[in-house]
């Protein structure tokens, strides 16, 4: 069992802190994704190894989707049963990704964060203009299938890291499934939750979670995304593509003169 005074979480401060840290990252996974790519380094400079750390978020990443969707239901925003079928095929692959992540060494395992988050923004920063008009949802028949077979591999990349991979399914349900962007995060809520608690029980397995770092980030990251889900309802798509933007300025700055 791990001690929190053995991975340099001893001092007072660092609980308020991930509080806080987590409701900005909360609140950015919820209406747009990369939120782990903020909460991942700071487990980390905070002391946890990469493998504990990556396990520890994802108390937060379960706590932080189950207040989402909790909150896009109370605005009556659902895709059910569509959302379930791709949470259970991202299930199956999260479960490969996260024995994947439990047995890399900790010096691999961030030379490939490094490089993730590069990629992920390369991705949010030319990634075609969204349409907001005229949209036509198609989630069932072949664009279910799709999704099907898409969202195995995502779950395979999300119980490896899941950094960035918000972004990923958004796009993919806005451009594929002809989803509004309300309605994309919300089934994203939906699918990072399920898949989110077969890696949490294979780290939890494998003792790479610290408990109560990870609830105490939960805290913020569940409060950070019911404000985020209700927000994102009210003002709609408009604001959830500013938010985009403003993300992918936030993440390109640090990535290039923070990292």
């Amino acid at each position: 069992m791990q001690t929190l005074y053995f991975y340099g979480m001893e001092e007072w401060y660092h609980y308020p802190l991930l509080v806080a840290v987590g409701f900005i990252v909360g609140f950015i996974n919820t209406v747009a994704g990369g939120g782990s790519l903020i909460s991942l380094p700071v487990l980390i400079f905070l002391g946890l190894p990469p493998s504990v750390a990556n396990g520890t978020n994802r108390i937060a990443v379960v706590i932080q989707n189950f207040m989402g969707t909790a909150g896009f239901k109370s605005k009556g925003v659902s895709t059910y049963p569509f959302n379930g079928y791709l949470g259970i095929s991202a299930l199956f692959g999260a479960i490969l990704g996260a024995y994947i992540a439990v047995d890399i060494k900790g010096e691999t395992f961030n030379r490939i964060l490094a490089i993730i988050m590069v990629i992920v923004v390369l991705i949010i920063i030319f990634k075609p203009k969204m349409k907001m008009e005229g949209l036509y949802e198609k989630i069932t028949g072949k664009h279910l299938w799709i999704g099907i077979i898409a969202f195995f591999f995502f779950g395979i990349y999300g119980g490896f890291i899941n950094a960035g991979l918000g972004f990923i399914i958004i796009l993919f349900l806005h451009y594929v499934n002809q989803m509004t962007l309300v309605r994309a995060n919300a089934t994203k809520a939906v699918v990072v939750l399920i898949y989110s608690l077969a890696a949490l029980a294979v780290f939890v397995f494998n003792d790479k979670v610290v408990w109560l770092v990870g609830l105490t980030l939960a805290i913020g990251n569940g409060s950070g995304a019911w404000v985020a889900s209700r927000v994102s309802v009210n003002k709609g798509d408009g604001f959830i593509k500013t938010f985009l933007v403003a993300m992918v300025i936030i993440m390109a700055i640090k990535l290039w003169f923070f990292t």
